[in-house]
């Protein structure tokens, strides 16, 4: 390749393009909102904005570095942007094609067969990670598959959505806007470089990437194993290669049902948790390099971690897909959220072979001390009071009760160390407003505490379930302006004592919500009836009683009796 050179000429000379096993997988996405900016819609509207601009100098699409092997190039820095060219190209050419019949003139049919399909016909391959290859070669690159299923990784997903978003914008395009950006990729500047060796591909690829998306550490660290295999793998070295690189194409489809619930980086920070025996926090970049540097030792530490890893995700995985959905206690967990001290717990127990009855325990006892720790918001360490008990959570203990015994002691302790969380602590916060989406997390346990007492052998109900739900003000935040509203008088105390808590905050549906909005109380209660705690307030209330402070009071205090018990 030619040091400094075009798109054009640059896919011409290679005989392939790859992207190598130890990069990172396709990361660009598509806005998904109006006038939202993301990776995609700003390459387009550069491309779109310089096309514009009647300037004869062309546009630059940056430095690509590429190791060579057997005719072969393969990317080590560039590729989100190679990655997204091929994408573009290919999206264009099935939009031009398209309409090379009927709305090319004479001169772009021209262009079009001189320089369209030339480009489709001798484009090099382009092959990206592994994992992923199939479904680009398929879905961007041949068009063979329409459908959107099979999708096992993020960046597959992103790669589809990319493609789609393209032959969206292009579809509305005429001959003369396509053609032009036809040219304006083609004729782009970008200058190379090459190396002959991989470890020295790796090496730059580590100490490189400074455009486009930031790789994660995880990305970073697959880079620094695969590189250190090289160095230090012997014969062994490409069947070592392959193993990781196996494991990290299982994390990455892994990564793909856990991404929405966390990041890959947080699922690395718990293994090392877990792998240290430890709840402290450890820094990730010391700790790998330290390992590394032993060298041979280095090898053997690559492969026992990348295991640790690919357990992690295979564990969190079953947690928030199967698991999650079919126990009470571990979604109750979940749609809390914010369970990050506890999930170094969680993982242990999947690798100690605890059933999801005994998981589901653990997330019960773990869930009330993610509760109280938000709700105080004391800056005490939680993770430090918890530590000798995760320690101990071994091989040999593998038993749940010292872990829930010790966090029910904590809920009652007085000692100043451990009494942050304490039911004194807790009871004094939910006095006043709360957070909505942990107030409608309570309110949503509440609502399945006064179901269990109305029926016998009531299934309790998943948060899922309930349609969008909403944080409703029975007496509504802004004093309505009817002179007979049936709440209590506006006055300083009820605004500052009352409005925003417990006693007045109700579950309702988003539908629900907006239909009735400031109307009087009277009018409100009539609608009370989907919910076991709306039917309450039709009881603690006649229709056309008022909705005053003393009753608030009450329903106040038979809430936060019940989260004391329960939590």
């Amino acid at each position: 390749m030619e040091a400094s050179t075009t798109i054009r000429k640059m896919m011409r000379s290679a005989e392939g393009i790859i992207v190598p096993s130890y990069q990172r997988a396709y990361s660009w996405e598509v806005p998904n909102k109006p006038n939202e900016q993301k990776h995609i819609d700003v390459f387009l509207s550069d491309l779109e904005e310089y096309s514009l601009s009647g300037t004869d100098s062309p546009y630059y699409f940056g430095h690509f570095l590429f190791e060579q092997k057997q005719g072969q190039f393969y990317v080590v820095d560039g590729q989100q942007r190679l990655t997204t060219i091929v994408i573009f190209l290919s999206a264009l050419f099935v939009r031009l094609k398209c309409i090379q019949e009927h709305q090319l003139s004479g001169q772009q049919k021209v262009y079009f067969r001189d320089m369209v399909n030339e480009e489709a016909e001798n484009k090099p391959s382009f092959r990206t990670v592994s994992y992923d290859d199939q479904l680009f070669q398929d879905y961007v690159v041949n068009q063979v598959k329409k459908d959107k299923t099979g999708l096992e990784t993020e960046s597959a997903k992103r790669i589809v959505k990319a493609f789609d978003y393209f032959n969206h914008v292009l579809a509305e395009k005429d001959a003369e806007y396509l053609c032009r950006l036809l040219d304006v990729v083609a004729s782009a500047a970008c200058t190379t470089h090459t190396v002959a060796h991989e470890s020295e591909a790796i090496q730059m690829f580590i100490f490189q990437n400074s455009r486009g998306k930031k790789p994660s550490k995880l990305e970073l660290i697959k880079a620094q194993f695969m590189h250190h295999i090289h160095l230090y793998g012997g014969n062994n070295s490409q069947n070592l290669i392959m193993e990781v690189t196996n494991r990290f194409s299982a994390i990455y489809k892994s990564i793909s049902s856990i991404g929405y619930k966390m990041d890959e980086d947080s699922v690395l920070r718990y293994t090392l948790r877990v792998y240290k025996n430890t709840l402290s926090d450890i820094d990730t970049t010391v700790f790998i390099n330290e390992r590394l540097s032993l060298k041979l030792e280095g090898v053997k530490f690559i492969i026992q971690f990348s295991h640790e890893l690919e357990l992690s995700f295979n564990h969190l995985k079953q947690f928030f897909g199967t698991d999650e959905r079919d126990s009470y206690q571990i979604h109750s967990l979940v749609t809390l959220g914010g369970i990050s001290v506890a999930l170094p717990f969680i993982l242990k127990a999947y690798r100690l072979g605890l059933n999801t009855q005994e998981i589901g325990k653990l997330c019960m006892a773990l869930e009330s001390l993610v509760l109280r720790d938000r709700l105080i918001g004391t800056r005490a360490d939680i993770s430090t009071r918890l530590n000798t008990v995760f320690v101990n959570f071994t091989v040999e203990n593998k038993s749940i009760q010292p872990i829930i015994d010790h966090i029910n002691w904590m809920k009652s302790a007085s000692n100043w160390w451990w009494a942050y969380w304490n039911n004194t602590e807790l009871e004094k916060v939910i006095q006043g407003g709360l957070n909505h989406s942990v107030a409608k997390f309570l309110l949503w346990k509440y609502e399945n505490h006064l179901e269990s007492q109305e029926k016998s052998g009531y299934l309790f109900c998943r948060f899922d379930k309930i349609d969008r739900p909403e944080l409703e003000h029975i007496a509504p935040s802004t004093e309505p302006t009817a002179q007979i509203h049936g709440y209590d008088k506006y006055d300083e105390d009820f605004r500052n004592q009352y409005l925003n808590c417990l006693g007045n905050y109700l579950l309702v549906s988003k539908s629900h919500n907006c239909s009735i909005g400031n109307i009087s109380f009277p009018e409100k209660h009539k609608t009370y009836t989907a919910l076991a705690q709306q039917r309450e307030i039709q009881r603690l209330v006649p229709e056309n009683g008022v909705w005053e402070r003393q009753v608030i009071q009450k329903r106040k205090e038979k809430i936060v009796d019940f989260i004391i018990a329960t939590f």
